[in-house]
């Protein structure tokens, strides 16, 4: 069953081992007969349909660790091969009853380990200093993302009041995207230990868009429709600005992850999770209430719409990324964003020009512009993204969602010293909902694996502490002496 047969040893072991099924009496002392093979059991082979249940037990790689696994051998091989009706599942057979010189240091810092008395130790949940510092961190991205995603917002509110061109913030903001790859390049050169040049990081960084690297086709198949896709998230979003209140474009901003998740089922073949279908239909329930709150009126409406096709946008960008360009490195991804940059300069420049000679975006001269405002919401703009592409570095990708959604009461509490909003029964059941769909879609795909865990852990327990009162109660010299007697005598 599990022990392959040995040359020369074969035909006695056998024997042996049929002798000891028939006769279920007969003592152990006899396998001691076999003592030239028990050399060669570091070749045992373990069927597949034990090893799970043998991975309480200490493994069969402890039979060729010295004296000390050839002193307990008959009860090794009575455990792999079942004879006397020994099973290693049944939890009548505990290891605990033999005693041990010395645990080694598997056995130390085993999670549910036996203590000398024989009472199962309790496990310890301790953070490791790595994980407090990525949990440190990851409060510092969620503050960083939240104070810049909600301040660029209403910074872009206040300079409409002055600057009443939409597109042209959007084609002034992205032209930052240039800076991604040099201050991904300082970071670099700070932080490795192999330092490159400028061009030979370039040339490292440009293999994420194929072997030949960044020509031409690629920048206009790979690169030129993902800039279009995020000057119309932009654009569409600060639009919506104009239209109605900040904390409703935020929250409405929120449905993108439900939008990432539909389209991810439908053209990625994603797996297919009932929870986030849940976090979606309660999007889109938000979405309509949110509509009803401010009554239908055309201003409110056509707002709405604004903000939900820049948030179709800003998902329909994330699932063609991973569709024809798959993950990024930090490097790759850098490079990428400064050359959406670079595409906003020499293609997108020519648009707020006729914006601005057909007087659809114009302003009377230069010096009415509020330099101040933008060059703010571009800095929080670029501080938003370069955190959120770069924050999973140090933190959890989790958390680093936490801070968008975590903007909406931040926008509610400003817009509410700040404007006229009302905050009505309606509109905040609708911002209750498409909150609580964004954290359903935070869920990781093996949640409920789990949740079934950690309910069946709390039974365990709950039924392990009355178990223990009872051993406590009973335990005395007798029990304590035949706890130290030895499973087989020698």
């Amino acid at each position: 069953m599990g022990i392959r047969e040995f040359p020369g040893g074969a035909p006695r072991s056998k024997s042996i081992a049929v002798g000891m099924r028939r006769s279920p009496d007969v003592s152990p002392r006899r396998l001691s007969d076999i003592s030239p093979q028990l050399r060669q059991l570091k070749y045992l082979v373990v069927d597949e349909a034990i090893k799970e249940d043998l991975k309480w037990s200490r493994s069969v790689e402890d039979l060729t660790s010295g004296p000390v696994g050839l002193t307990s051998i008959e009860e090794r091989i009575l455990r792999i091969t079942g004879y006397y009706g020994y099973q290693p599942w049944a939890a009548s057979c505990k290891r605990e009853e033999r005693p041990r010189d010395s645990p080694g240091p598997a056995e130390a810092q085993a999670p549910a380990g036996v203590e000398a008395g024989g009472r199962a130790s309790r496990r310890c949940w301790t953070c490791s200093p790595a994980q407090l510092k990525k949990i440190f961190w990851g409060v510092a991205v969620v503050l960083c993302v939240c104070s810049s995603w909600a301040g660029s917002t209403q910074l872009a509110k206040l300079t409409f009041r002055k600057f009443d061109a939409p597109f042209t913030l959007t084609w002034f903001a992205t032209n930052w995207n240039f800076l991604f790859f040099p201050l991904y390049y300082v970071g670099h050169v700070c932080k490795s230990t192999e330092k490159q040049s400028v061009k030979q990081r370039y040339r490292e960084c440009c293999r994420f868009f194929g072997d030949n690297g960044l020509t031409l086709k690629v920048f206009f198949t790979k690169a030129a429709p993902f800039g279009v896709l995020w000057t119309l998230t932009n654009y569409l979003y600060l639009h919506a600005i104009k239209k109605i209140n900040t904390t409703d474009v935020s929250v409405l901003f929120c449905c993108n992850k439900a939008f990432v998740f539909l389209l991810s089922w439908i053209v990625l073949r994603d797996r297919f999770m009932g929870v986030r279908i849940v976090a979606a239909i309660l999007a889109i329930a938000g979405i309509v209430m949110m509509t009803y709150a401010d009554g239908f009126h055309s201003h409110s409406v056509i707002g709405i719409a604004l903000v939900v096709a820049s948030a179709s946008m800003s998902a329909l960008y994330k699932v063609l990324f991973k569709l024809l360009l798959g993950s990024a490195k930090f490097g790759e991804a850098a490079l990428f964003l400064s050359i959406l940059g670079v595409f906003n300069i020499l293609f997108i420049t020519c648009i707020p020009i006729i914006l601005y000679f057909t007087k659809v975006e114009y302003w009377s001269s230069f010096d009415d512009i509020p330099w101040g405002n933008l060059c703010g919401f571009s800095v929080l703009l670029l501080t938003f993204n370069i955190v959120l592409n770069f924050g999973i570095a140090v933190t959890y990708p989790t958390l680093m969602s936490l801070g968008i959604v975590l903007s909406v009461p931040v926008n509610a509490v400003v817009d509410h010293y700040t404007s006229q909003i009302v905050f009505n029964g309606v509109r905040v059941i609708a911002i209750i909902i498409i909150g609580l769909g964004f954290l359903l879609l935070l869920l990781p795909e093996e949640w409920d694996v789990w949740l079934i865990k950690l309910l069946t852990r709390l039974k365990v327990r709950k039924k392990e502490e009355p178990a223990e009162g009872g051993a406590d109660l009973s335990s005395g010299p007798q029990s304590k002496n035949r706890r130290a007697r030895p499973s087989f005598a020698r």
